[in-house]
């Protein structure tokens, strides 16, 4: 505030250098007006000729901008504000444009998304959810075709195409309060909607179909183009909030589920601060030796390391962190026999998602429902990292602004508060604190009831479904009316909010509540102080809560916001340190009566800034680690899409490999300069196991012995010179077994047999390293007592197997090229659930394996198939 005086408010001076473009667009205005309708498809293509003759965006931004003002007000009959006009340019600048509440982030966005989808490589819009993806596109949709641009949004189940007919106003506005009857959407493929102009999808639905177009036998199975530019709706939500879930998909492992059984049965007879500590800050547990030693005990083994393995700790401990820090109808709910997370930054329940490394399953056999098998990763990625892979990211919210350091320093976003349209006029109440949960509680109801009372409509806000339905009990005793609003019965929220702002309403709701849907005033409301939020504890991320005072005071309404806190909640009670409990402990104050003291109000501030900076720090510390993997993914998906691409030059590479495998073959056993040190007659074997020579006519093991050995002789006074002859040889033997095999089975199936055998190796070698990267990961941290960086080590052993993954990819695809036979199949696309993604019989291109000599014998002794089975 102090150096704002003196240099300025930064976030002014930036407006201020826009207000220029605000001025151009506005003076185009009476130029559209004398537009017909058909002419605004015919401007857009002219636009369009204009890029593509050179011309940049910026130079053509403010005819855009003027013709999408004039397409929605005839449209939908939305005129864009000049602030709206201002937030349209920030997100076209690639940066976070920070709206309140009801200020028209759907609209504005329709500015920047037309002008960069007239580049011709599609334009994204990412939602929190499928119902916002299919809203905001069909409320949004006329005015996109009322300019010539075609517009899809991406749902779990499917995807829908907006018909290229022109609504009215009135029907563009019963679709927004969900009137599907007059739906003009048209379902298609995937890849039609990604062809699109312009997509409306989720987060989760973007993701995973990059992954899953990393997973594809075909380039005609792919749906997504090259990912240029997106608008991210809720930005802090999805690149914050849930910036530490990865998306993944993966298949399920065969391992047998007894054991999480098993250790939920033990792990109630440990005692907490004697057999295991539990530090709520870090959401961890850990096992003392005393704990180990019953363990043990309980077990029957002398050492549970040695006998029973590391693995076995960590799910006792997994089983342990289900005990004692996971909670039902707070973290998850059970429903139909399934343990289904719920969101702590929304109150929304989300199906499909599972957590990882064991805890899911452990929490399954503690709430004693199926527990489903582990699974196996196919393919990663987190959304910091899917992200960041758009030529240009930009992100609107009504909450940005206190996490500006970290959308800088993570995602190089610059964050800019645009002024509202009308002057905010909420009155923001101070805090009132309890000494105890119930005496709050109890406040909360007796407050409810007086406003309630009056007819002015009340909004309480609570952090979990627990607290939701006890503050709801409590109202039902006192006789008030009123909606529940959690994860338990989400079906109903756009109803619920839609009516949380009529007289009298009271709306009981989780996190739910903070985005979304704007809350519209009933007749008479404005006269009773507007809408009352009413906070019952306050969130560990300011954001939440400015999230839940936003659903008040929007597009200059009055109204009024207060959370009543107490010396007993979650963020207090653990992070508020040793002053909040010496303070506690001092004050003999009765439970009902609040307490207002400038150290309880700058303690709580203290621990929100406390818990931000904790969770930024975890957030950057994340982005570190899977920045290495993420470098890896972008090489290994380049080299799959090569193969996808390639044709011809995947025979050439694959030449090159078998001549490198072979030089390198020799080359170990030609080490020394003396006939005497070579083992030719491993070399011999070696080629019979890469080649299965006995197919070809004149060509012995004998005779090919024979030939090497002669080489051997006639290279003998400069060995170079002989290992060279025995590499051109063997070589060019191979060329010929290749040629031969190409004849016998077509090139164009040849060309589909370099192809399949190349993704299968690389599918299959990937899935073992993405698992043993996260062994890795988890083993660095001990790199800590060595004084050694765990990062930096975890960077130089992920590069070291990295390149040990490239090197058995050529080695693998060389030793499976010639031993395959091919039936053909018509290749689907790999399909997924929601969630986690588990794909579980994504049918390949048959392919038999024949055993190789030097390969592993199938018996499973450990041998060589030539000294196994295969004698």
């Amino acid at each position: 505030m102090f150096l704002s005086k003196i240099f300025g408010d930064p976030n002014a001076k930036v407006l201020k250098k826009l207000q220029p473009l605000v001025l151009e667009i506005n003076k185009l205005e009476p130029r559209f007006k004398k537009f017909k309708d058909a002419d605004f498809p015919v401007f857009t293509e002219k636009l369009k000729k204009k890029l593509k003759d050179g011309e940049s965006l910026e130079s053509i931004l403010p005819p855009a901008f003027a013709a999408c003002r004039e397409a929605s007000l005839r449209a939908i009959g939305e005129r864009h504000y000049d602030a709206q006009l201002l937030a349209g340019i920030v997100l076209h600048q690639g940066k976070i444009a920070e709206q309140k509440t009801g200020e028209g982030k759907t609209l504005s966005a329709t500015l920047a998304v037309y002008l960069n989808a007239l580049a011709g490589h599609g334009a994204h819009i990412v939602t929190v959810n499928d119902y916002l993806a299919r809203r905001d596109s069909e409320w949004m949709g006329p005015i996109y075709d009322f300019l010539g641009l075609s517009v899809a949004s991406i749902q779990h189940e499917k995807a829908m195409r907006y018909q290229g007919i022109r609504e009215t106003h009135e029907i563009s506005k019963q679709v927004e309060m969900g009137d599907s009857a007059n739906s003009r959407l048209r379902e298609i493929t995937r890849r039609e909607a990604y062809l699109c102009d312009i997509t409306y999808g989720t987060n989760n639905e973007f993701g995973f179909d990059y992954l899953r177009d990393n997973m594809v036998w075909d380039k005609s199975q792919m749906v997504q183009r090259d990912l240029h530019y997106a608008i991210v709706d809720e930005i802090d939500s999805i690149l914050i909030d849930e910036a530490r879930t990865p998306l993944i998909i993966s298949a399920p492992d065969m391992e047998s589920t007894d054991k999480y059984y098993e250790f939920s049965r033990i792990v109630p007879r440990l005692r907490e601060n004697q057999d295991y500590n539990v530090d709520e800050k870090l959401q961890a547990v850990a096992l003392t030796e005393k704990g180990i030693a019953k363990l043990e005990e309980i077990l029957a083994v002398k050492n549970i390391y040695e006998e029973r393995g590391i693995a076995t700790v960590h799910h006792i401990e997994q089983a342990l962190r289900a005990q004692a820090l996971f909670r039902r109808d707070r973290d998850y709910v059970v429903r139909d026999g399934e343990v289904i997370i719920v969101d702590q930054f929304t109150g929304r329940l989300m199906p499909g998602r599972r957590y990882s490394e064991g805890l899911h399953q452990a929490i399954e056999a503690k709430e004693n429902v199926a527990v489903q098998k582990e699974s196996k990763t196919l393919g990663t990625i987190t959304f910091q990292n899917y992200f960041r892979l758009y030529k240009k990211l930009s992100g609107m919210t009504g909450t940005a602004v206190t996490s500006a350091e970290e959308f800088a320093k993570v995602y190089n976003l610059e964050v800019l508060v645009i002024p509202t349209n009308k002057p905010m006029i909420r009155q923001d109440l101070a805090d009132v604190v309890y000494k105890t949960s119930d005496g709050k509680f109890r406040a909360v109801a007796g407050e409810i009831k007086k406003r309630h009372i009056t007819g002015q409509p009340v909004l309480v806000g609570t952090i979990s479904i627990e607290k939701n339905e006890i503050l709801s009990e409590m109202l039902a005793r006192e006789g008030v009316e009123h909606e529940v609003l959690n994860a338990k019965n989400h079906e109903r929220e756009a109803k619920i909010i839609a009516a949380a702002g009529q007289k009298g309403a009271v709306t009981i709701a989780t996190n739910m509540a903070g985005r979304g849907t704007d809350i519209k005033l009933g007749e008479g409301v404005q006269k009773l102080g507007g809408l009352h939020v009413l906070g019952t504890e306050r969130h560990e991320a300011r954001r939440i809560d400015n999230q839940l005072r936003g659903r008040s005071g929007r597009q200059g309404d009055p109204g009024s916001s207060q959370f009543f806190v107490s010396l007993e909640d979650d963020l207090m009670r653990i992070f508020g340190g040793e002053r909040i409990k010496s303070l506690m402990d001092r004050l003999h104050l009765p439970a009902d009566q609040p307490i207002q003291n400038r150290v309880l109000t700058h303690s709580l501030e203290s621990a929100q800034a406390k818990v931000e900076g904790n969770n930024f720090d975890q957030r950057k510390h994340l982005v570190e680690y899977d920045d290495v993997l993420n470098k890896q993914r972008e090489v290994f998906y380049k080299k799959r899409r090569e193969i996808l691409e390639d044709g011809e030059e995947l025979k050439n590479a694959i030449l090159k490999m078998i001549e490198e495998e072979i030089e390198y073959i020799v080359t170990v056993h030609t080490m020394g300069d003396k006939e005497n040190y070579w083992d030719l007659k491993e070399i011999c074997e070696n080629m019979y196991a890469l080649l299965p020579l006995d197919t070809m006519p004149g060509i012995s093991r004998e005779d090919l012995c024979a030939v090497l050995e002669k080489m051997a002789g006639d290279g003998l006074a400069a060995g170079a010179i002989g290992r060279t002859k025995i590499i051109e040889y063997l070589v060019k033997i191979a060329g010929e077994f290749y040629s031969k095999r190409e004849q016998d089975l077509t090139p164009t199936a040849m060309r589909q047999v370099e192809k399949v055998v190349s993704l299968r190796v690389m599918d299959t070698i990937w899935t073992e390293h993405l698992d043993t990267m996260e062994y890795l990961r988890e083993g660095v941290r001990f790199q800590a007592y060595g004084q050694r960086d765990p990062l930096v080590e975890y960077k130089r052993e992920g590069y070291i197997l990295f390149q040990k993954l490239l090197d058995k990819i050529k080695t693998d695809i060389v030793n499976t090229i010639f031993k395959v036979s091919v039936m053909a199949q018509n290749m689907p696309r790999p399909d997924t659930d929601s969630g986690q993604q588990n794909i579980h019989s994504a049918q390949k291109p048959f392919i038999h394996d024949k055993v190789g000599r030097n390969d592993p014998c199938p018996c499973g002794s450990g041998k060589k198939y030539k000294k196994c089975c295969g004698k």
